[in-house]
């Protein structure tokens, strides 16, 4: 029987390894299934294509037989795919799935097909029986154009991996918690979908441009009390639209445009080429992120997500966000394949998608067009300037885009050897194009994340670079980028931090934070750096606002969540803050938080929880007077109660470090165990010590303007040697929380 669309031999071409259809005869049970639910889907009869004996497994000769390439005319293509079938050297593969997907990309209807209700889906509907390896799904994503999707029969319990069968025996221990019956459904109704999209385009009329003319009515003197009764009518039906129209046309609440962007599957087999992705991406998000009406998670985020088995509803429900964009590269030679898919979240139906092959040369365009698609399938309302700047490419010279990507994707690496290579990177790309002004801000962001890396608990600092050196080194680069693009959000947010941290010139510093979240309202680093400056001037409400950007853009970087912590801390709002620090426990456990679960739970008054955390920050102590002290912590409790622990957590500070010599920790160790312990003057005493020590240690220059609204100071801010600190680093204006 013919297709029920004239040109066509079948509607429903079913293509598999023979393999998969012995023993149980799985396929030949899922054909008859599906053809009984099509008779209750469609009106109609649906052809269905199914040679239940194929001429498989013709690994030398693949002596195809010409009548096969007329059958494979058809609307839907159904591959079942399993381990055996995402093999290159078989029949199946290389005469049926290849060869559908270049043949329906040139015909009439091409390979994606725009439904009714305007999401895109493909004419390949894969029907999945197995997990499949990485290395088998990058295979059928580089014949399909684009990420696998398909409907899964697959049964996955704990050693288990198999096709789903009709009547389970132990349905419930599905970890997939699919049903054979609802994935025959599913199917059916998605065929239904293309089917009926396919037949709507086939028989719609050519649209016609008529010009209407309207006839112009001349009225005779006669009638001018009718005209004016007239007019003063439409007069007052304008004046009623205007004041009630708006209303009945508002939109109850706002459309939440918020939007992820996956890591794009690297489809080159190259791990080399893997910055290659990243950098798309990246480019990608540096357009999106210049639009103020869309909300764009952060990238750190969204890695975690590459290689994921989780589901496109479960990822939008993790981060929060209603539409996910994800997609592959494909990059050889002076060519490149790219596919992106836009995805909503909640239906997890298709917005918008769309595959680009052209020359290298042109990538720099794709990335553009593609965000500018996004933000029109998410109604982003765009100004004039965020079109132009869509628009706008950092550079178009390729060479220097190449290496300048390098840079990128060894700067997230954060370390000593991530910092190195970036900065050889980034140097490189603006050999190739002195007008770079992105690399020239990668380069003053490389070097002043350095300046923190002198500290014990970091390691980013290239040893022969002092922090000096590289402050320096940054402040010329974002300079200078600025000079190339004044409205470039990563050079002035480099440029806030060296004037908040470093030259501790506040309003300045303000003026550029403000200046770059205006320019990239999506830059996690401008929201957290204006947000950590504006807990030093005790503008908590506003920090609070801007810290939760930042975390809502990059809910999965465990320093954003700690930062969150220390900010709820200095509020007064413990309970928040051991939540915080709880999450960013979670997301980074190389690092401990124990010393701030132990200042919250102090302020709480939970008094056998800092028992048990004193007892284990001394046993995980580095030095052996903690260890062996950790023993006393219950007995000193049990006679002296807290105001006993905390003299004795101030003698073993003291006994750590020698009297006769000064050191940052030292003093710092000293000021806030003072201040816990109630001893006012000595803990003012080492504050001052450590601020003139601030001159000539650029790292804790940035960190003593922390003291101003610091919880652990609460209880001596009022003391004339704390204002007298706070005076001199320009913060007495700065007194009143607000």
């Amino acid at each position: 029987m013919p297709s029920i669309i004239e040109g066509y031999y079948y509607d429903i071409f079913i293509s598999y390894r023979q393999k998969d259809n012995k023993g149980d005869r799985w396929v030949s049970e899922f054909v008859d299934s599906l053809k009984t639910e099509l008779e209750s889907t469609f009106k109609e009869e649906i052809s269905v294509y199914f040679d239940i004996n194929p001429h498989d497994g013709l690994l030398e000769t693949h002596d195809v037989d010409e009548s096969l390439k007329e059958k494979l005319k058809c609307l839907v293509f159904i591959p079942i795919i399993s381990r055996t079938y995402c093999d290159p050297k078989s029949f199946a593969w290389e005469h049926e799935f290849k060869a559908f997907v270049e043949l329906a990309s040139k015909d009439q209807f091409g390979l994606k097909v725009k439904l009714p209700n305007s999401n895109v889906a493909s004419r390949v509907l894969p029907v999945r029986i197995y997990d499949l390896d990485d290395s088998d799904i990058r295979s059928c994503e580089s014949v399909l154009g684009g990420v696998l999707r398909s409907v899964d029969f697959i049964y996955k319990s704990a050693g288990v991996n198999r096709p789903l069968r009709v009547n389970e025996d132990h349905p419930q221990d599905n970890l997939n918690k699919t049903y054979y019956r609802d994935q025959i459904n599913k199917l059916a109704n998605s065929i239904k979908e293309i089917i009926n999209a396919l037949r709507l385009r086939k028989h719609k009329p050519e649209e016609k441009s008529e010009e209407v003319i309207t006839p112009t009515f001349v009225p005779r003197k006669d009638h001018k009390s009718k005209i004016l009764a007239g007019s003063l009518i439409g007069m007052a039906l304008i004046v009623l639209g205007l004041l009630f129209l708006p209303k009945l046309f508002r939109s109850a609440e706002p459309v939440d445009k918020s939007i992820a962007v996956l890591p794009f599957t690297n489809l080159s087999n190259d791990p080399e080429q893997e910055y290659f992705s990243d950098g798309v991406v990246e480019a990608i998000l540096s357009h999106l992120f210049k639009t103020g009406d869309l909300t764009v998670k952060s990238s750190t985020s969204t890695k975690r997500y590459k290689n994921t088995k989780l589901s496109i509803k479960e990822i939008g429900r993790e981060l929060g966000f209603n539409a996910i964009l994800e997609g592959s590269v494909y990059k050889i030679g002076n060519n490149v394949r790219i596919t992106a898919q836009l995805i909503d979240t909640k239906t997890d139906a298709h917005l918008w998608s769309e595959i680009y092959e052209r020359d290298l040369s042109d990538i720099f365009s794709i990335q553009s067009e593609v965000a500018r698609n996004v933000a029109r399938e998410l109604k982003a309302a765009l100004t004039a300037e965020e079109k132009e700047q869509m628009m706008k490419n950092a550079t178009e010279n390729l060479e220097a885009y190449n290496l300048y990507m390098q840079g990128r994707f060894f700067l997230h690496k954060l370390t000593e050897e991530g910092f190195r290579k970036s900065i050889e990177y980034f140097e490189k790309a603006l050999a190739e194009d002195k007008d770079y002004a992105l690399a020239y801000a990668g380069l003053a962001e490389a070097y002043n994340i350095m300046i923190w890396g002198d500290n014990p608990w970091g390691d980013f600092l290239i040893s022969e670079i002092t922090p000096e050196e590289a402050c320096a080194r940054s402040r010329k680069y974002a300079k200078k980028a600025l000079e190339i693009d004044k409205n470039l959000a990563e050079a002035h947010t480099v440029l806030g931090a060296i004037l908040c941290q470093r030259d501790w010139k506040w309003e300045e510093a303000r003026k550029e934070f403000l200046l770059a979240v205006e320019m990239n309202p999506n830059h996690v680093n401008a929201h957290f750096y204006y947000a950590s400056m504006l807990d030093v001037l005790r503008e908590n409400t506003e920090a609070r606002k801007h810290m939760d950007i930042a975390l809502k853009l990059d809910p999965f970087f465990g320093l954003l969540h700690s930062s969150s912590g220390k900010l709820y801390f200095n509020e007064g709002k413990f309970k928040e803050s051991i939540d915080a620090y709880q999450k960013a426990q979670e997301l980074d456990p190389r690092y401990y938080y124990y010393w701030y679960f132990l200042l919250n739970y102090i302020k709480l008054g939970e008094n056998l929880k800092v028992v048990e955390l004193l007892e284990q920050i001394l046993l995980q102590s580095n030095d052996t007077l903690s260890v062996k002290s950790a023993a006393n912590v219950n007995d000193i409790y049990n006679r002296s109660g807290i105001s006993g622990l905390l003299n004795f957590e101030l003698e073993l500070v003291q006994k750590r470090y020698p009297v006769d010599t000064f050191s940052l920790a030292r003093a710092w160790n000293l000021a806030t165990t003072f201040a816990r312990a109630g001893k006012k003057a000595e803990a003012v005493y080492w504050l001052e010590r450590l601020y003139d020590a601030s001159h000539e240690d650029l790292y804790f220059r940035g960190f003593m303007p922390g003291i101003n609204n610091s919880g652990e100071f609460a209880d001596i801010r009022s003391e004339p040697g704390f204002q007298a600190i706070v005076q001199k680093m320009g913060l007495s204006e700065y007194q009143t929380p607000k």
